[in-house]
């Protein structure tokens, strides 16, 4: 493993969250870095304002495990986001040997990661929220400036993996790049690959 994997790039972590990033209480750690250039991006907006600091996992084992008890009692944890989370996968299983299999950790991705980088993920992470905003590959060029083949191929691995019930797909409406039409057509290709658990909702702009 290379040394740089086991440094996170920390933007912001955001104490005593609850139902937006996974079950029970959660505590939001933030990192830089992404192969997509989405046209709305809060991780550019946070760059803007401050550089990353690169932390150790136990360095961030000691800042988040204040909220130990929280995490415990409700079945919480830290949600790793970004940014692109499975860049760092790495870094993440480091981490999960340091919390054990108490706290859940849960990853918000893009999927557009390399198979391995997938692949090191699903043996330490307990929840992916995947935010594929469209399967239509010309709207997603448009929007992300990438190539969406990656992300539904790694969809289908995560699947085939981990099942649908440790996945939420988000499927915004996006105002200037898609339409009802195109979420529909995508929500059905995804439960036609098997996916349950979705978040529908529009981009405020």
């Amino acid at each position: 493993m290379m040394a740089d994997a086991l440094l996170f790039p920390l933007l912001a972590i955001d104490r005593l969250r609850m139902t937006t990033d996974g079950e029970g209480v959660t505590t939001l750690v933030a990192g830089a870095g992404c192969p997509l250039r989405c046209r709305w991006c809060i991780n550019r907006k946070l760059l803007a304002e401050k550089q990353p600091e690169y932390v150790t996992p136990e360095e961030l084992f000691a800042r988040t495990r204040i909220d130990n008890l929280y995490f415990q009692a409700t079945g919480g944890g830290i949600c790793f986001g970004g940014g692109e989370a499975l860049l760092h996968a790495g870094f993440i299983a480091a981490f999960r040997e340091l919390t054990g299999p108490a706290w859940r950790l849960t990853a918000e991705t893009s999927l557009n990661v390399p198979p391995e980088n997938l692949n090191a993920a699903i043996g330490c992470v307990d929840d992916f929220i995947v935010d594929i905003k469209t399967a239509d590959a010309e709207i997603y060029r448009r929007y992300t400036g990438g190539d969406a083949a990656p992300a539904l191929r790694n969809l289908g691995t995560l699947i085939a993996a981990v099942g649908p019930e440790r996945v939420k797909v988000r499927v915004p409406l996006i105002p200037g790049f898609n339409d009802e039409a195109d979420r529909e057509k995508t929500v059905r290709l995804l439960t036609e690959m098997g996916f349950e658990r979705f978040d529908l909702f529009e981009y405020r702009v």
